[in-house]
């Protein structure tokens, strides 16, 4: 019985050269633009803009531009503006990255699996092969049993 290969490539070490290259030039290009680096908590307390946020943000800017007298004198609608258009920016670098990640984050799992998937049945071969004592296959089944080995918890003292 054969396992099922979905995935069978190798990405060459100039083509991964090349994209470290590219990230770590799309890095430096968003450094002066990426500023924060939110704690969990940070998350939690901050106001979220999601798509109906965005349309209610839109809206509420074009009317303060068009109504002056109705906006308070300590709001900014220039820096809201460019808050909203920087928003509006990240957020299409952000759909485009997110897609990427996730192509990534899927290969990797397939890949991963396959790879585990081998190592599985290896393992149980080799298992199979020092119960009947095939010669060799003690140290390697002693030394991959571990990943296996079962960790008991120490009695609590009272």
């Amino acid at each position: 019985m054969s396992q099922e290969n979905l995935v069978s490539i190798v990405i060459p070490a100039d083509k991964l050269t090349a994209i470290q290259t590219n990230i770590n030039a799309l890095s430096t290009s968003l450094e002066n633009y990426l500023l924060f680096n939110l704690t969990p908590s940070d998350r939690l307390e901050l106001s979220k803009m999601g798509d109906k946020t965005i349309a209610f943000v839109q809206k509420s800017l074009e009317y303060a531009e068009s109504n002056p007298t109705l906006v308070p004198a300590y709001l900014d609608i220039t820096e809201a503006k460019k808050d909203f258009a920087l928003t509006q920016e990240l957020n299409n670098i952000l759909k485009q990255i997110s897609t990427l990640q996730r192509a990534i984050e899927d290969t990797t799992m397939v890949a991963g699996s396959e790879a585990y998937n081998a190592a599985l049945v290896f393992y149980n071969s080799v298992k199979g092969a020092s119960r009947v004592n095939v010669p060799g296959s003690e140290a390697v089944y002693n030394d991959l049993q571990q990943r296996f080995a079962v960790k008991t918890k120490k009695a609590e003292i009272k």
